[in-house]
Formats: C-alpha cells, sequence, structure tokens
C-alpha cells in the first residue's frame, strides 16, 4: 500500500446538500465531538410541515447526504445529524445539529429550559426610538385566513424578547431603517417577528407581519448570529458565532455598529436588561 493511500483527507469546512446544479455548500461554523452549528442559507425549512412536499426540507436533505456518503459526512464518519431547534425558512445564521442520537435529548432539553442564550440581529422599518424595550405580549397561533401568529391577552402562551437599538440609516428604496438587537427569552413560533410588528416596526422583508420587500432586495431582515450554552456532557461553556457583514450591507448599512465587532463580548453586555413597558400599537393587542 502505497504512502498516500494512507493520508485522511481533512473534513471539509461545510455540509454539502443536493446533487448536481441544486448542490449547496454550507458553512459549518462550529464543530465538537456532539455538535455541528452550520450557517443555515434562507429559504430552507428546518422542519417543515409537508415533510415530503418541501423541495427545501433542510433535514431531508441531510438524511439523503449522509445515506449517500457524501465526502463531508465521510469524512467524519457520521452516521446520523438532526436539528435541536428550529429558524424559520427565510432566517439566517446559527443551526445548532447534533450528531448522535444519545444526544437529541440534552440539548434539545438546553432550549426548552431556557439554557440558550440567543441573539439575532434584526433589521426593521423605521427609526426606533428607545434604546432598549422588551416585549412581552402573549402569542397565540393560528390557522385562518391563513397560519400565522397573532397576539392574544387571552389564551396567547407567554414570550418575552429583549430589544436593544444598535444603529439607524436610510435606504434609497425602504426610506428610514433600524438595526436590532433582539434576545428571546422563550422559543414561540415566530415570536421576534410579530413582537417586532407589534412594537410598530416590522422586519424587512417580512410580508406576513407588514415588513417591505423592493425589486433590489429580496433579503429578509433577520439573522441568528450567536447561541451560548453549557454543554451538557463537558459542563464547559460554548459560545458560536455567525458572520454579521454581509448581512447587514445588503440591507445598505455600511458602517458596523462596533458592539458587534466581537458577538461574544455582545452577548455579555447585551443579555442583562432591566424590565420595562411592553410596548405595542394599540390596533394589535387584542385579536
Amino acid at each position: 500500500m502505497s504512502q498516500l493511500s494512507n493520508l485522511q483527507m481533512p473534513a471539509p469546512p461545510y455540509i454539502e446538500l443536493g446533487r448536481g446544479k441544486s448542490r449547496i455548500q454550507i458553512p459549518i461554523l462550529y464543530e465538537d465531538r456532539s455538535v455541528i452549528a452550520i450557517d443555515k442559507p434562507p429559504g430552507w425549512l428546518v422542519a417543515p410541515a409537508d415533510w415530503d412536499r418541501t423541495s427545501r426540507n433542510l433535514q431531508r436533505a441531510i438524511e439523503e447526504s449522509i445515506v449517500r456518503r457524501s465526502f463531508w459526512v465521510k469524512s467524519r464518519n457520521l452516521k446520523f445529524l438532526r436539528f435541536v431547534h428550529r429558524l424559520d425558512a427565510e432566517t439566517t445564521g446559527v443551526l445548532l445539529l447534533v450528531k448522535s442520537r444519545g444526544a437529541v435529548k440534552p440539548y434539545s432539553e438546553l432550549f426548552e429550559r431556557k439554557r440558550v442564550l440567543k441573539l439575532y440581529l434584526a433589521v426593521v422599518h423605521g427609526l426606533v426610538e428607545e434604546d432598549q424595550w422588551i416585549c412581552a405580549l402573549p402569542l397565540k397561533e393560528i390557522t385562518k385566513p391563513c397560519p400565522r401568529v397573532i397576539v392574544d391577552l387571552k389564551q396567547g402562551k407567554p414570550a418575552t424578547t429583549q430589544f436593544h437599538k444598535l444603529a439607524h440609516w436610510t435606504h434609497p428604496g425602504l426610506g428610514p431603517l433600524s438595526l436590532v438587537a433582539a434576545i428571546p427569552e422563550t422559543g414561540r413560533t415566530h415570536q421576534i417577528r410579530v413582537h417586532l410588528a407589534s412594537s410598530g416596526h416590522p422586519l424587512v422583508g417580512d410580508s406576513l407581519y407588514g415588513g417591505k420587500q423592493t425589486r433590489t432586495l429580496a433579503s429578509f431582515g433577520l439573522r441568528s448570529v450567536a447561541l451560548k450554552y453549557r454543554d451538557p456532557f463537558t459542563q464547559q461553556m460554548v459560545s458560536i458565532t455567525a458572520p454579521v457583514v454581509e448581512f447587514l450591507r445588503q440591507f445598505g448599512l455600511q458602517t458596523i455598529p462596533e458592539m458587534l465587532m466581537d458577538l461574544q463580548v455582545a452577548l455579555v453586555k447585551l443579555a442583562p436588561v432591566g424590565k420595562t413597558e411592553s410596548r405595542t400599537r394599540p390596533a394589535d393587542s387584542m385579536q
């Protein structure tokens, strides 16, 4: 056997899904013995309701790649990879996947028990006035006339999100915009989106909750940029961050706020916030 045959190619810093022209490489942001964190691209559903009818089913595409023993899979000797939390289809950024069935419960419980600190960046319409605020409006999922989430003070489930204003500027096609850091304390469906819309500042590109798009800008203004948690096996603190510069520049923000230059520091600075009164427009307070 030649020396070359004994060489092992290093595992690539990405996962690769699909075939041919539909092939896509998704960057890996972090990896250890238990997890892989990827930079989820837009348009992929993590766990769609119509499992077999959706072409961009992220979990199914991962499973198909594992069955094919794609190079990124084989080089890691992976036999299993599964999500333990969710991001909306158009939301990009940090998505955590576990490498074994035995890791599903411990990592899922971190999210269920609110032991994961999550940081999102949101590009919203209008000039946000408050430096920081907390929205604690209860949320309820409805199916008619179309599936969405509403504020319901009587039957809604508790939901809390902390917000911090980071910047504001004017976009030539969309007018005044603001950059907001969002830290959800609960994990309701569409929580950040509905809380921002109820605060009078819907996400850019979020047509379901009042956001706008232009022909030259079809991007969705929400990105998961950081996770922080204690590894349930090693008990070590883990911080995972995603790039932010290109995300912000596509909305016309050229000067990146200094706080975002180090997202791990930003997590520490932004997380502890004193409670303030929830802010909402009267028309959205009850549906």
